[in-house]
């Protein structure tokens, strides 16, 4: 999959200004779907839905029905929420079976892609499948779409579909960056129909070429009409249980049918006064939230925006975070996870770096499937509104399209997020019938001033906390304006151990940082994630998108 050469541009944004509402996510039609439906009445998680179900028409190589969705919000009387829709494995998804599975199937490597280096001829060495059936999880996005809207917001879930229909039915032209991400479908999808669901005579389209997507599309008219239920119970339940079984797998539709999504209480702590709030486990808040606690603690902040010491304090507490939350983050129902947010804690860690980089693990003990996610897709998007709302929403399948499986004729393409599981049954985060896997997906709140909150996220895998951890150093430490704050080069701790920095990062940081002792490498645009953040100050709307990503930030 080539990568778009984007440090060839040159151009610049300014933060967005806007008095009644404000979208900003990864590609403008979808961000236009928003603002259409606060223009037609509805408050932020209405236009959070709507630029929601665009996306998986626009950038479907991110995002897709067949995935998960995750909220944080504020509302504007003053609730601080979360919603999680994610399922878990399917009832007859034990170690055991998988394994029997991977025993009897044709081509087993098929589900592992060499480039990812997990190909085995033993089924007792392989690791959780990256592709195929036994990666599916129950897809929670149509069920969080409608709890969205019915509990938060204020119009109907077939109104936020309608944007989404017409780009499918109707046709759009595809963004660039978007353009060079579909050509894995070319490779990933095998079957006919999922071929003619996504390309167009075996090719991916070319970037300005018109796309549409008229099976995604009527599949949405039918949830418009039916609700979300038709996705879990009806026809469509039917075919997505049926596609995985034809290929060996093992959800059902009883499977989907108890599925549901919950509103939960996010966790929180604080850093150099603003507090930050993300999602508790299953997914990776707490990874953030203690890189963060330790970072303070290390008064990473105090250093120049620009300077080798900065970087390499950050560095250093993403590392232990990234090391305690890949141990011990799994679905909460089976595993007690200790509390990596604890101020303590982070004081206890922080004590181990000095001023030269350290060895420490990624934290993945023993066979798991966690590994799988460094680099993986998604889309995430942010809305304020003139009331007070501020919310962030993300939704993905993992890895691109997802599981190479489309189900019938639905075009919905199935996500591959049991690739989280391991197949070790000592492991925090082992395969286990109706079990949620580690879960990468983390939208973020912020909260300044008592009026001044802003909704913000960093798509990409582990470039997420990542990634909110410099988003909000940069707001809180240095006061830059917000799109500044996703201008900024940015540098990730990998899971080889490496440093890794983008090539515009002055190279004297980068020549000091070898010194110091990080492994540093240069990797393009792309491998550093996909911001967006909205922000509602004292009744004042701005917003910021990513520059490495296609979209923008409007609002009207």
């Amino acid at each position: 999959m080539p990568d778009p050469d984007l440090d060839r541009f040159s151009s610049r944004r300014s933060t967005v200004y806007a008095k009644n509402g404000l979208v900003s996510t990864s590609q403008p039609l979808a961000a236009e779907a928003g603002v259409q439906l606060l223009r037609e009445g509805g408050n932020a998680f209405d236009a959070a839905v709507a630029t929601a179900a665009a996306l998986n028409v626009v950038e479907p190589t991110s995002t897709g029905l067949g995935g998960d969705v995750f909220a944080l919000y504020k509302t504007a009387d003053g609730e601080v929420g979360a919603m999680r829709s994610c399922g878990g494995a399917p009832a007859e998804a034990t170690i055991e079976n998988v394994r029997n599975a991977l025993r009897e199937a044709d081509d087993a490597s098929q589900y592992y892609p060499e480039s990812r280096g997990y190909a085995t001829d033993d089924a007792e060495e392989a690791g959780m499948p990256f592709l195929g059936p036994h990666a599916v999880t129950v897809p929670g996005t149509a069920r969080g779409w409608e709890a969205t809207v019915q509990e938060l917001g204020r119009l109907t879930l077939a109104d936020a579909l309608q944007p989404a229909i017409g780009y499918a039915t109707e046709g759009y032209p595809v963004s660039e960056v978007i353009a060079s991400h579909w050509t894995g479908a070319e490779d990933l999808f095998t079957d006919d129909h999922a071929r003619e669901a996504y390309l167009k005579d075996g090719n991916a389209p070319g970037v300005g070429e018109e796309m549409t997507l008229p099976r995604l599309g009527e599949t949405m008219e039918t949830i418009a009409e039916e609700g979300a239920d038709v996705v879990y119970e009806g026809e469509i339940a039917e075919q997505i249980a049926g596609e995985i079984q034809e290929k060996g797998g093992f959800m059902t539709v009883e499977d989907l049918a108890a599925f549901e999504p919950e509103f939960i209480d996010p966790v929180s702590t604080t850093y150099n006064g603003a507090e930050i709030y993300e999602l508790p486990p299953n997914n990776q808040g707490l990874i953030a939230l203690e890189a963060l606690n330790i970072a303070e603690e290390l008064d990473a902040g105090e250093h120049p925006i620009d300077s080798p010491e900065r970087v390499h304090y950050f560095a250093e507490a993403m590392k232990r975070a990234f090391h305690d939350g890949h141990r011990y983050i799994t679905d909460p129902e089976y595993e007690e996870i200790p509390p990596l947010a604890d101020k303590g804690y982070a004081k206890e860690r922080a004590e181990e770096v000095g001023e030269s980089a350290s060895d420490v693990s990624f934290g993945f003990p023993g066979d798991t499937g966690a590994d799988h996610a460094e680099d993986a897709d998604t889309v995430l998007l942010t809305v304020a509104d003139d009331e007070g709302n501020v919310v962030s929403y993300i939704n993905s399948r993992f890895a691109g399209f997802g599981s190479g499986l489309v189900a019938g004729d639905t075009g919905i393409a199935l996500q591959n997020r049991g690739a989280s599981f391991s197949l070790d049954s000592e492991h925090p985060n082992s395969l286990e019938p109706g079990k949620r896997p580690f879960h990468t997906l983390i939208p973020a709140l912020a909260k300044f001033d008592e009026d001044d909150w802003a909704a913000f996220g960093v798509m990409g895998g582990y470039m997420q906390p990542q990634g909110h951890v410099q988003v909000i150093s940069n707001i809180v430490d240095y006061d830059v304006p917000l799109q500044a704050a996703l201008d900024e080069p940015r540098w990730r701790y990998r899971e080889d151990g490496s440093l890794a920095v983008e090539a515009r990062m002055d190279d004297r940081v980068q020549s000091k940082l070898a010194r110091m002792g990080h492994d540093v490498s240069v990797l393009p645009p792309v491998m550093f994630g996909g911001a967006q953040i909205t922000r509602c100050a004292e009744d004042v709307l701005s917003g910021a998108t990513e520059p490495r990503k296609d979209g923008n930030a409007t609002g009207y």
